[in-house]
């Protein structure tokens, strides 16, 4: 399975201001979305694309560009993409992140939490809070090594069952987006 090729923010914005861009296809929840995006994306949360990668590789067969908050949602978005046998995949390094430091372009919409910044809250306060109540229940510690082992295995499998499960939650959602609605979006050529 081949790995797609990285592409830098400046020479996206470069594509993208000459009239001749890529397709931008935003892989973050809907909500993330809504909270900011670059113009002309579209948005296809993660777990949807895995989800309906075949249906939806007939809708892209030009050059793409997946992009997530910091690229690893992007990175995934790709392998699923690739093993479906769509060509010609790029991944924005750094994403969001990036962009907005190299000054592109964004549409705002309602301000949002980035997920992996609700991550970090929730695993933390979890720590945190074990570790507290653990001085009083000495068995509760043990919550935040399991939290500890789970974040451990986060970063070795390069997914979060944490992010996963926030991602589900309404704050995350924004407007529901389903395989139809993408599908349609992607015909009509707007993002």
């Amino acid at each position: 399975m081949s790995t797609a090729v990285t592409l830098e923010a400046a020479e996206l914005r470069q594509l993208v201001e000459s009239g001749n861009g890529p397709r931008l296809i935003d892989v973050r929840t809907p909500g993330e979305f809504e909270a900011a995006h670059i113009p002309g994306a579209y948005n296809v949360p993660l777990d949807l694309l895995r989800e309906h990668r075949d249906e939806l590789r007939h809708h892209l067969d030009e050059q793409v560009v997946l992009i997530c908050r910091s690229g690893q949602r992007a990175g995934q978005a790709g392998q699923a993409l690739t093993a479906a046998g769509l060509p010609h995949l790029r991944l924005l390094a750094g994403g969001m992140t990036a962009w907005q430091a190299a000054g592109g372009p964004v549409r705002h919409g309602t301000p949002r939490w980035d997920l992996e910044r609700q991550v970090r809250l929730v695993a933390g306060a979890i720590v945190a809070i074990a570790v507290l109540v653990g001085a009083f229940v000495p068995p509760v510690t043990w919550l935040a090594g399991l939290v500890g082992a789970g974040l451990v295995v986060a970063a070795l499998s390069n997914t979060c069952l944490l992010g996963q499960l926030l991602a589900k939650l309404p704050y995350n959602r924004g407007p529901r987006a389903t395989v139809e609605a993408v599908v349609a979006a992607l015909g009509d050529g707007r993002g």
